[in-house]
């Protein structure tokens, strides 16, 4: 016999009909169940006793007053109630996949996006929706662009952003440009630095190629200001930036959220006005309709503006448990 015949075979045996046989054993009466069922109790007679037809045995004992289950309704039961709850089951969890609450979503994103609001989203992303795996990326920007494009990642927090006609761009976070030297530093004195009196310091830089690079962006900086850093050290991660600037190898510039991360040997200055700023993005694929995607984007843009609105401080964004990747 065939897992079609089969079917055939339990035709008579519909979801429906389970769920009358439910409400007429758990009520033992078959008037209170067409009330519960809203149904016409002969309606509801008749449906039984083509269920009963169905599965070719008796379920309910009718010669007393008060009705009774049979041994095979007693069997039916237990069983009943585990395949309408497995159907309830099946559409929420179906329900769930269409408004993406489940799968999978590979996000990539620059290092220093773990510096801001990158570690609040991603874990609240997954108390709220604890069925969609998220698998995390770090690369550089550059590698980002490739990696949407090739659809390796679905989405991506980018500093700067990918300029790219198959990806839309949106801004997660506007922030102001820090120094970051040596804490024996002369210049350390000062509230504020000018981004001219670093002419004469060596820069540790992140590597200007594959373009897009965040080290475009500070040499633009720089160059705006009228000069061209010496270039010391380039180095892939913020981490190792950082161990550099502690040893008086030289100084950088980053965003003012890794201010949050205090390292031994290492001070932190703002920049006078006109204060240099650089932004984080949220990049994905124009043509990506997933729902999962949608949903995080959802969530991306809620912490967004608490963060804009100051309702998220950067002591509670920073967070170390994330692998650190090229800025």
């Amino acid at each position: 016999m065939t897992v079609v015949d089969l079917f055939a075979d339990a035709s008579g045996v519909d979801v429906r009909r389970l769920r009358y046989f439910v409400a007429i054993a758990e009520e033992l009466h078959f008037g209170r169940a067409s009330e519960r069922l809203h149904i016409a109790q002969p309606a509801l007679s008749r449906q039984m006793v083509e269920l009963e037809s169905a599965i070719g045995a008796t379920l309910f004992d009718r010669t007393r007053n008060q009705i009774r289950l049979t041994i095979a309704g007693e069997v039916l039961l237990p069983r009943a109630r585990d395949i309408l709850g497995r159907i309830v089951e099946a559409a929420r969890v179906a329900r769930r996949a269409a408004e993406g609450a489940t799968g999978v979503l590979n996000v990539g994103f620059v290092g220093s996006a773990t510096y801001s609001i990158l570690p609040r989203v991603l874990n609240a992303f997954r108390t709220d929706h604890s069925d969609v795996d998220l698998i995390l990326h770090a690369m550089n920007t550059a590698e980002l662009r490739v990696g949407l494009i090739e659809r390796t990642i679905d989405i991506a927090f980018a500093r700067p952003a990918i300029d790219d006609p198959e990806v839309i761009d949106e801004t997660v976070l506007e922030e102001p440009l820090i120094v970051a030297l040596p804490d024996i530093d002369p210049l350390t004195a000062r509230q504020e630095i000018a981004l001219g009196d670093l002419a004469h310091h060596p820069f540790i830089l992140y590597p200007r190629s594959p373009r897009p690079s965040f080290a475009d962006t500070i040499l633009r900086h720089c160059h705006d200001s009228g000069f061209s850093p010496v270039i010391a050290h380039e180095t892939m991660d913020l981490q190792t930036a950082l161990g550099l600037i502690a040893a008086g190898a030289g100084v950088s510039l980053g965003p003012a959220t890794v201010e949050g991360s205090q390292r031994l040997g290492v001070a932190y200055r703002p920049l006078m006005a006109p204060t240099p700023m650089t932004r984080l993005s949220l990049s994905y694929r124009r043509d990506n309709r997933s729902a999962t995607l949608a949903l995080f984007r959802t969530h991306v843009k809620a912490f967004a503006a608490a963060n804009k609105a100051g309702n998220v401080g950067v002591a509670d964004l920073h967070t170390t448990n994330l692998q650190q990747g090229s800025r």
